[in-house]
Parts: C-alpha cells; structure tokens; sequence
C-alpha cells in the first residue's frame, strides 16, 4: 500500500511525487524524478551509512530524466524511521521487495540499482523480482583490508545485465580487484567509497559525477 505525499508537477527533470510505501520491514519511500516518454525506470536504494542524498544518486536524478530515465530513489524503511545503523541484509531484502511494486506500477521495465549495500539488494534480488538490469554503484566487494572476506558471488549472480561504477580509491573494492564476469565496469578516477576525490588531483568532483552519470546513460542506451 502506498500513499502520495506529494504532487505531479509534470517536470521533466525535477521531484514531482514522494510516496509512503508499507513493507513488513516498516514504512519505505519513494521519491520520483520523472522523464518524459521514458522507457526505463531507475529504482535505486542508498547504503547502509546513509539516504538518497548522496552524491551520486543524486546526480543520476538530476541527469537521467533527460535520457530517457524515470529515477525512483527508494529511502529504506530503517533511514525513514529515523534510525542510525542499517538491519541485516535480510531484512533489507524484505524492505526492497515491499517497494518493489510501487517502482515497477508504472508497467516500464525496471533497472534495480542501489549504492553498496543496496547494490548487494538489487544484485541479490534481481532475478525473483523480474528486474531488467542492475546498477552497482560503490559495490562493496570485500570489507577495507579484508580481500578474503568477498562477496564477488552476489554480483556474479546478479543474473541479469549489471553495471558497477567503482572508485579507482574504493577502500570496500578497488576497480582492478573486481573479478572477471558478464558485467560492465565504470571506473571513476581517484574516487572513494562515496566517489569523493582527493584534494590533491587535478579531477574536479563535478568531471567525477559527470563520468558516471556519462557511464550510466551509455549503459541505459544499450540496454535499449
């Protein structure tokens, strides 16, 4: 069950619908960035050390509705109640695949996506709730300085077209760490876990945003 909270602007580009969605892990959200005439829709969770407003899925809302793309950023039920540390991912799984419905209502095919923890959600869940693809922003592929402990598994299973867009400087996964499989690789240059960049490179943080957003059009446009 979902409710609307806010209203249809009919923007192209900006938020024009927020709703409340019940999950049995508790109350989630949505938020709509819609596109005109769009042929996917973008679902695409936060991690577990925050919301929507990262820096890069908001970049992907502020880019995509003007290439085609519905962006739907889905908020957690444990972020809108308001609590500091996520669940285990189990009950992230069940938290995503209550918002799952209200995403794909729209009868448009449907690109799971999610920064780290919520990667390994779409990755994990994409094949039961009929997802077109996968976008795996920050995919945490091992703890920092913990390369044995990897979870190169769920994105190998994501078994559907996926994307990882990784910081070259990803405590959780460096680019050349990935390991070989049916998916494509964006590399942001110097980015870390949030695709934040040091101070002493020549690469602007907005060029940053800018290669992502550039990769996941190109990605989208293929997939078309």
């Amino acid at each position: 069950m979902s409710s609307d909270t806010g209203s249809d602007t009919g923007s192209d580009t900006g938020s024009d619908a927020t709703e409340l969605v019940e999950t049995e892990a508790g109350t989630g959200r949505v938020t709509w960035h819609r596109a005109a005439g769009a042929r996917f829709v973008l679902a695409v969770g936060h991690g577990a050390g925050g919301g929507v407003e990262a820096r890069d899925l908001q970049a992907l809302a502020r880019v995509l509705p003007a290439h085609g793309v519905t962006v739907a950023l889905v908020e957690q039920p444990w972020r809108v109640a308001g609590k500091k540390v996520a669940p285990a991912p189990r009950t992230l799984d069940v938290g995503w695949r209550g918002l799952w419905p209200t995403v794909a209502d729209a009868g448009l095919p449907v690109i799971a996506g999610g920064r780290s923890a919520g990667a390994r959600v779409a990755c994990r869940t994409a094949v039961e709730l009929g997802a077109a693809a996968v976008l795996a922003l920050s995919f945490p592929l091992h703890p920092p300085g913990r390369p044995e402990k990897s979870r190169a598994a769920e994105l190998l299973g994501s078994g559907v077209p996926t994307l990882v867009v990784q910081g070259g400087g990803d405590p959780f996964g460096r680019p050349e760490e990935f390991p070989e499989g049916a998916y494509e690789l964006v590399e942001v240059p110097y980015g870390d876990h949030g695709f934040a960049l040091p101070k002493r490179v020549s690469l602007g943080q907005e060029e940053a945003l800018k290669i992502l957003t550039d990769g996941v059009v190109k990605w989208t446009s293929s997939l078309a």
